[in-house]
């Protein structure tokens, strides 16, 4: 009769042996990628024309900078979010917590005369919808890159894991966008860009644990 550890050894000799994780390898992936789709979206043409004028306006410092930061942030946590230790649910409440603080920070940056127009006007339903539409697409690499990601991992909360990506995702596409994006009004911003962001949290948080059996 075999031995247990002579089972062992013949029922893993033939396996091939797995790469370690490293998430500043990932991180770089991520990061990579991010770079790329940045460069290739201004190629287009598509970066607003006034950049040269309003690039140190408090308004744009604040878009550009809050998204920036939000998004090495998220990345960071949904990368981490992955190990088997991780505890998904911090890095959640801890992304929100500086989406909350970035739009606090947006009513003190509001350009003047602004603030006085109608709602509709501010909030410009036509534009916001295509704005919403290009952020999601445009964080639909990333979101691909993080499933991959995910998957070569072993994360014991797949579904937070994926609300984490999703995040991510979304705000990475956000930042993104935002080098195009013609307008100034912080709430254009946030309701915008949160429902682009949102969406793709959502199709994230619904596909990617379906490549996990629970």
């Amino acid at each position: 009769m075999m031995s247990s550890e002579a089972l062992i050894a013949e029922l893993s000799s033939d396996l091939a042996p797995v790469q370690r994780r490293s998430m500043l390898r990932e991180g770089g992936l991520v990061l990579a990628l991010g770079v790329v789709e940045l460069v290739l979206f201004l190629a287009m043409g598509v970066m607003r024309p006034d950049m040269h004028h309003v690039g140190g306006s408090p308004f744009l410092m604040w878009r550009v900078g809050s998204l920036g930061l939000l998004a090495i942030a998220a990345c960071t946590l949904a990368i981490r979010s992955y190990s088997p230790t991780a505890q998904p649910r911090r890095g959640l409440m801890l992304a929100s917590v500086l989406a909350a603080l970035a739009i606090v920070g947006g009513a003190f940056v509001v350009p003047d005369g602004v603030g006085e127009r109608a709602l509709l006007d501010r909030i410009d339903p036509a534009s916001g919808i295509l704005c919403a539409t290009s952020i999601f697409v445009l964080s639909l690499p990333i979101v691909a890159l993080l499933g991959v990601l995910m998957r070569r991992a072993a994360p014991t909360q797949p579904k937070l894991s994926a609300l984490a990506s999703g995040i991510a995702a979304g705000a990475c596409g956000a930042f993104v966008f935002a080098f195009c994006c013609p307008f100034n009004d912080p709430l254009y911003v946030v309701v915008w860009y949160s429902v682009g962001s949102g969406a793709v949290a959502a199709v994230a948080r619904w596909r990617l644990p379906r490549r996990f059996r629970l």
